[in-house]
């Protein structure tokens, strides 16, 4: 079984930063798995913003390039989230998921593994 802990988000200025950080419980016991960091705004679908696989490799919306970084502790145990020059469009429940694999799909509903979700708030 795997679980998923996640840090508090926060609330900031347009223009500041946060790191989202989510911690797993169980074992990764395969090397071949793909993560991603989801959001949901207020009355929009969820929407896969950042993804990175047990190989390094990543994959990012176009919303998010250049300003968002998703990075990994290796054996799995901790994933972050880096985002800076946030705006009030960033402003959603932001989740972290797992699954087995190595595709970088940022679609979130072939995600089996979820955290509990943390509201990140970016005011004008």
């Amino acid at each position: 079984l795997v679980q998923f802990v996640q840090s508090a988000g926060g609330s900031v200025q347009a223009g500041g930063s946060l790191r989202l950080s989510c911690v797993t419980s169980g074992d990764f016991v395969s090397t071949e798995y793909t993560c991603v960091w989801i959001r949901q705004a207020p009355g929009k679908e969820r929407e896969g913003v950042a993804t990175i696989n047990s190989v390094n490799r990543t994959k990012y919306a176009d919303s998010v390039k250049g300003r968002f970084t998703i990075s990994h502790e290796k054996p799995m145990s901790t994933l972050y989230l880096q985002m800076n020059s946030l705006q009030p469009e960033d402003t959603a429940m932001y989740y972290c998921a797992a699954k087995w694999g190595y595709a970088l799909d940022q679609n979130p509903k072939i995600y089996d593994y979820w955290g509990q979700g943390t509201q990140v708030t970016v005011s004008s």
